[in-house]
């Protein structure tokens, strides 16, 4: 059986299908529907000129390519003849590199692959129509359509125009950036980290063929004033690139990229924004369907999945959904909704830690040495255990530096917490009232007392926030009990990322020890070998001193009785 033959059903109406978007979404919505819906006729209107292409390259995890190539070989075509393929991903810092391997991705210039989709999509039957400046009105308004498809990306005309029905939010992140190319070639994916005297910049680079890089800048906006670069104009038309920032970076980064300039294409800076919606479809007032797709409707931060990814991928659920419901369109976009929305929340709650880690990479570079600083990128999603099974090596590695450093394991490194010494930094809760928690291991305790009492080891309770960064309350609550100058501070509570935060914010900024409590087992289904990778995880890349685990009711008073005949 063709691809074209796929799951088609044989009644499958002739649909007139209108996409406002000539990207990668909206040009894969075209060749999914031609596979999926074939007596369908598709239009896509495209604001740009065909001349006009913004940015530089695009990735691909191997799971992607494989995902994608059952709907169409195109993008494996075009990746195989003119993309760049790596394996490992590279860490630079202070002078050392840092490596990891088990991460299949592949990569390629914007502008060819929008070629190789647009040739694909007209040889399937599609109209594509540049210089299209068109609404979802005046397009309903032609009586034309069946369906329209709004797939024109992050700064969306079409949603802004619905928005009050599709429950739509934003969130900025913290950190500056900029897109450049170089024609400096890099072998795979690399991130650089240096310190000028205005402070931190970190680059993602890649090579995407057409013998260019793509060259991403970070930076907080605090260095990136102090480094004047805020003088560009942004109100300035599309296309116009920061200058003064290129010569800036091409300066800083020199040595990194022998010397070699940066390319400039609509280059200015920006902050991430993180888009989630909760409602991919509406009507038009004449009753006409519109279905939301791509960076329209979300966004996931590019240092963990592309948005070029997600919205050929929204296409193609969208092309299966309607060959599903060919005559009951209410019903497709529903099922198209259902079938994409946890999917790209995963990504999206996956992409958090990432994000949070750029939010504050100035600090783990200040704060940390390079093999840990490299093992906490590494990390900031993805346990020991797991990076272990991608690349053995790499975290071996990471282990050997701990040994050679503290002379024994991660977890049996022995901790001093005032006159308590501990032989290991694996603990658990053995005890607890309403303003005390007592931790312990082998017969060995400390109890950490309330963030609004005073005592040498102190409790904070972080707080509930779920995002990338502490609110102010939050770290006014943390710099005030820092203050006081405890042996060390406990933290419980909170989300994941927010536990981890607040550790840090004391690690780094204040040099006090912090152990970590963990959530529950009656929540985590505990097992020992989870517990300890946790743990390792944590505390080898310089997130946490120590961490401790919270038990059940039978086994705290368990652990209790142990504590006293111990004694």
């Amino acid at each position: 059986m063709s691809r074209t033959d796929l799951n088609q059903p044989s009644d499958s109406a002739a649909l007139r299908i209108a996409c406002i978007g000539g990207g990668p979404g909206g040009l894969f919505t075209a060749i999914a529907m031609a596979h999926s819906v074939p007596a369908a006729t598709v239009d896509v209107f495209e604001r740009n000129r065909e001349s006009d292409v913004f940015g530089f390259g695009v990735v691909f995890s191997d799971a992607t390519l494989d995902h994608i190539d059952t709907v169409d070989p195109v993008l494996r075509d075009t990746l195989a003849d003119h993309g760049r393929r790596w394996d490992t991903i590279e860490v630079r810092a202070k002078g050392e590199t840092m490596a990891a391997g088990g991460n299949g991705m592949s990569a390629v210039h914007r502008r060819v692959l929008l070629g190789a989709l647009r040739e694909r999509a007209l040889e399937l039957g599609a109209r594509l129509h540049h210089s299209a400046d068109v609404t979802v009105d005046e397009l309903d308004a032609r009586g034309d359509f069946d369906l329209i498809v709004a797939a024109d990306g992050t700064n969306s005309a079409a949603r802004e125009a619905f928005i009050d029905k599709l429950d739509h939010s934003v969130e900025t992140a913290a950190v500056k950036f900029i897109w450049f190319g170089t024609t400096y070639q890099f072998e795979r994916l690399t991130f650089l980290h240096m310190e000028s005297e205005h402070g931190n910049f970190a680059v993602h680079a890649y090579p995407i063929g057409s013998d260019l890089s793509t060259f991403i800048v970070e930076t907080d906006e605090q260095t990136w004033r102090r480094a004047g670069l805020d003088g560009f104009d942004m109100s300035s038309p599309p296309g116009e690139s920061d200058e003064v920032t290129k010569q800036y970076l091409e300066s800083l980064f020199a040595q990194q990229i022998d010397g070699h300039k940066l390319v400039t294409n609509n280059s200015r800076w920006s902050n991430f924004r993180t888009r989630r919606t909760r409602h991919w479809h509406t009507r038009t007032d004449r009753g006409t369907p519109v279905a939301f797709l791509g960076d329209a409707m979300h966004t996931a931060h590019f240092s963990v999945g592309s948005g070029t990814k997600m919205a050929m991928e929204d296409a193609a659920a969208l092309a299966q959904s309607i060959a599903e419901h060919p005559s009951d369109l209410e019903t497709a976009m529903a099922a198209f909704q259902d079938a994409r929305r946890p999917q790209v929340a995963k990504i999206q709650n996956s992409s958090i830690p990432s994000l949070s880690w750029w939010d504050h990479f100035g600090e783990y570079y200040r704060g940390l040495e390079p093999w840990q600083f490299g093992f906490h990128f590494f990390s900031r999603a993805i346990s020991a255990a797991k990076m272990g099974v991608r690349d053995p090596a790499f975290v071996r590695s990471a282990h050997e530096a701990w040994e050679q450093r503290h002379g024994a394991s991660p977890l049996a490194t022995h901790l001093t917490i005032g006159a308590t010494e501990f032989a290991t930094r694996l603990l658990e809760v053995i005890d607890e009232t309403e303003d005390t928690l007592t931790l312990g291991s082998a017969g060995q305790s400390l109890t950490a007392g309330s963030d609004s009492g005073h005592g040498p080891v102190r409790l904070y309770l972080a707080s509930d926030t779920e995002g990338t960064s502490l609110p102010a309350t939050a770290t006014t609550r943390l710099d005030e009990l820092c203050g006081s100058k405890p042996d060390a501070v406990v933290v419980r509570g909170g989300t994941p990322l927010s536990r981890v935060l607040s550790a840090e914010r004391v690690r780094l900024r204040y040099g006090i020890p912090v152990v970590v409590v963990d959530g529950p087992d009656s929540v985590r289904a505990r097992r020992a070998v989870d517990e300890n990778d946790c743990a390792a995880t944590l505390i080898l890349s310089g997130r946490a001193d120590a961490v401790a685990f919270e038990v059940d009711a039978e086994s705290r008073v368990r652990n209790r009785v142990h504590a006293e005949v111990a004694k």
